[in-house]
């Protein structure tokens, strides 16, 4: 679709049917109904979120980049929120799609710099009692 339509979370709820079915990811307002019958993991996964945010459960699941690559050729539009819609759940707040790529390997690095500081304090630790061996003697 190249034009896209901006639509409000009231007319994306009236869209929760297996012929007609509209779900909201990130923020964004996507038309699944011809993709129902295709989806990998069965009609009922999208019948269950089909006109409502299914941010949480699409990112949960960890679709693959050909999944995005569909969900893109879905798009109708953003999702124009007014007060007093439903508030995304924490894990969807974050709008920017998932690379792949996972935090651990910061935690790695940290790990490492944590495992190099011990062993330098360990052995300064082991200098300064052997100092102090020989100066007994």
């Amino acid at each position: 679709m190249s034009e896209t339509k901006e639509l409000t979370y009231k007319e994306v709820e009236s869209h929760s049917g297996k012929k007609d079915l509209y779900v909201v990811v990130h923020d964004k307002v996507y038309d699944a109904t011809s993709f129902v019958d295709e989806h990998p993991g069965g009609e009922e996964v999208l019948l269950d979120v089909g006109g409502q945010d299914a941010t949480e459960a699409f990112e949960d699941v960890g679709h693959s980049d050909e999944a995005r690559e569909i969900l893109d050729g879905l798009l109708i539009g953003p999702l124009k929120r007014l007060p007093g819609d439903p508030v995304p759940s924490a894990t969807s707040v974050n709008s920017i799609p998932s690379t792949g790529k996972s935090d651990s390997a910061g935690l790695g690095v940290g790990l490492y710099a944590l495992v190099f500081a011990g062993a330098l304090v360990a052995f300064g630790a082991y200098k300064y009692l052997q100092m102090q061996s020989e100066s007994k003697k």
